[in-house]
């Protein structure tokens, strides 16, 4: 127990169960009826990720370049790709657990964005909601057998090659805010066995384009204000928790 930190992870799991608990019902609702605004969200987190991560950042070299655009480009290959259709196969489910805690020990990575990337985020934030115990508890194993393998090469990458590394990850998810672009056109779109609609191949548009193709209110303003609330609250928390540390 006091090898792996127990304690630590013991806190750190519970937290992050009574977060996701208290918030799926409320995110999964808003995915559904205001997803430009839940996206607006999403995208000035991961604007305000970017700029925490690319601070860490000792000195900018040609290794620390090629890293950043090695990380956008692989993220743009991610972003048009076609869509990756998520599934309930506990098999699926293992492995997505296993990737989205690793994410969670990388500094300004979420595991609810790789989640998003695999397509796997709507099937978990169903199964919280609906309380499906099978697929929790395989994803709850897939977390353990995760942070135990990949903790250990990410303590070797960050002991061995820091500054690559940590550009890596910032290109990875400057390349990614396509991904949760909130004004996107429907090109594909399939029907999963619950009866949502789960978008596959998009165009991506600008807030006004959006509005004259698809016949929708853009909510510009609305969602530039999730956008920062998104930004701040990202900073506000890294400011706080730079403070604690020097007291």
């Amino acid at each position: 127990w006091r090898a792996i930190n127990g304690n630590f992870l013991f806190v750190l799991f519970t937290g992050v169960l009574l977060s996701i608990a208290s918030l799926a019902r409320v995110v999964s609702y808003s995915l559904v009826h205001y997803p430009i605004l839940i996206w607006s969200f999403f995208f000035g987190l991961i604007v305000a990720s970017i700029i925490y991560i690319f601070r860490q950042l000792p000195h900018l070299r040609w290794q620390e370049w090629l890293g950043l655009w090695l990380g956008t480009l692989v993220a743009l290959g991610v972003s048009f790709a076609p869509r990756i259709q998520g599934s309930d196969d506990l098999v699926a489910v293992f492995c997505a657990g296993a990737v989205a805690i690793c994410a969670m020990i990388l500094p300004g990575i979420s595991g609810s964005f790789i989640l998003l990337l695999l397509g796997m985020y709507p099937v978990m934030i169903s199964a919280i909601s609906d309380f499906q115990w099978q697929i929790l508890l395989v994803f709850i194993l897939g977390c353990g057998c995760g942070l135990m393998v990949f903790s250990r090469v990410l303590s070797w990458l960050f002991h061995h090659y820091y500054s690559a590394t940590i550009s890596v990850l910032t290109g990875f998810l400057l390349g990614s805010l396509l991904i949760v672009w909130p004004w996107k056109e429907s090109l594909e779109v399939m029907v999963d066995d619950k009866g949502r609609e789960v978008m596959l191949s998009y165009h991506l548009l600008m807030p006004a384009t959006y509005g004259e193709v698809t016949g929708i209110d853009p909510n510009t303003i609305a969602a530039v204000g999730c956008m920062l609330f998104g930004l701040i609250l990202v900073l506000a928390l890294e400011y706080a928790g730079g403070k604690r540390k020097k007291l």
